[in-house]
């Protein structure tokens, strides 16, 4: 099993020279629990297999979309939704489910738009991949499945999506779990240079800003989604039929425009929609989350991502930063959902 290093915050005065300008970094520890201190003496083999998955999916239409989603749990029970990301989808979470079920949550999985059986309601539809259009949407799924308050967790597009929500909507989120913290952005940082070796990391973005990129995913976006799948996660020994079960949520009709979209939005190639722009412009002042978080990072995450301790300040509320060991790459609560439940139980106990 991945092993947690419980406990290990960011300490404001030790971090306070690594932050960026525009951070102070302060943390408040949340306390070893006893179920996380258990897992920290076991160790995750970096390895699954295809034998978990959800037995039955639902529909239901939300804002602009008939959303298709996994229920776990007890109707009753303490909401959770799980959020996925690129190029994965909600099999990221067919271990952690029902780990969190057994505790008494419910557990809602979407697949987000552009992925699976969740289709827009119009052909008339812009399809737009920017950050809060996809944020909006749970929000949406959230009424129409009519729960006021959830705790919301997620890696990669689930936890920007998962961030944006505890930062916009603080009302509606009870606690967060983000996979690599913080990771709301705006198209004028997108316009930023990076050093050299971080630009190499985002190859994949500057090759979706071409037509050539946009018509290479669309002839491969299987067997790219799989190169995908092994940079991110190099120490990840996940089988053929774990791959390929995901993507089939590939071969949504919406799919590769809701992908370059979102990243042509991000280097302000492409427009987002008048609806969302007051929240861009919030979301354009880096917003402090207040709600309580636990973040996470595998030891072996070979996308990009920062230090945690450029964003621990932008979380004001109880916080803690966990890093799980054990070759665990980018597709954390698939490569380790012990660790993954864990933090969702542990930032549900604080909340």
């Amino acid at each position: 099993m991945g092993k947690i290093k419980a406990g290990e915050t960011i300490d404001r005065d030790r971090r306070r020279i690594l932050a960026a300008a525009t951070m102070t970094f302060a943390a408040v520890e949340f306390g070893v629990t006893a179920q996380s201190q258990a897992a920290s003496k076991e160790k995750q083999p970096a390895m699954t297999t295809s034998g978990a998955s959800f037995d039955t999916l639902r529909q239901i239409d939300a804002g602009v979309l008939n959303v298709g989603y996994a229920e776990v749990g007890p109707a009753d029970g303490r909401p959770v939704f799980l959020l996925h990301g690129w190029p994965y989808d909600i099999h990221t979470y067919a271990e952690v489910a029902p780990l969190l079920a057994a505790k008494g949550f419910r557990v809602i999985v979407p697949y987000l738009r552009g992925y699976g059986t969740t289709k827009f309601l119009s052909d008339k539809t812009v399809r737009n991949g920017q950050q809060s259009a996809i944020a909006a949407d749970i929000v949406a799924l959230m009424d129409a499945l009519k729960i006021d308050k959830a705790i919301m967790a997620g890696c990669d597009w689930g936890a920007r999506t998962a961030d944006i929500i505890a930062a916009l909507w603080p009302d509606r989120c009870k606690a967060l779990v983000s996979v690599s913290g913080y990771l709301i952005g705006n198209q004028q940082a997108g316009k930023m240079p990076l050093p050299p070796k971080a630009e190499l990391q985002w190859w994949y973005q500057y090759y979706f800003a071409t037509e050539r990129g946009r018509a290479g995913y669309q002839a491969n976006t299987h067997d790219f989604a799989r190169l995908i799948w092994q940079l991110a996660s190099p120490q990840w020994k996940f089988d053929d039929a774990t791959f390929e079960r995901s993507a089939q949520a590939f071969s949504n009709p919406d799919h590769v425009d809701i992908v370059i979209h979102n990243y042509r939005w991000r280097l302000a190639l492409a427009e987002g929609e008048p609806q969302y722009d007051e929240f861009e412009k919030r979301l354009a002042q880096a917003p402090v989350i207040s709600v309580p978080t636990i973040t996470l990072e595998g030891d072996a995450n070979g996308a990009p991502h920062l230090d945690a301790s450029a964003y621990a300040a932008k979380f004001s509320g109880k916080y803690e930063h966990r890093v799980i060991t054990g070759g665990i790459g980018h597709n954390l609560p698939q490569e380790a959902p012990q660790a993954f439940a864990d933090a969702v139980i542990a930032v549900d106990a604080v909340s």
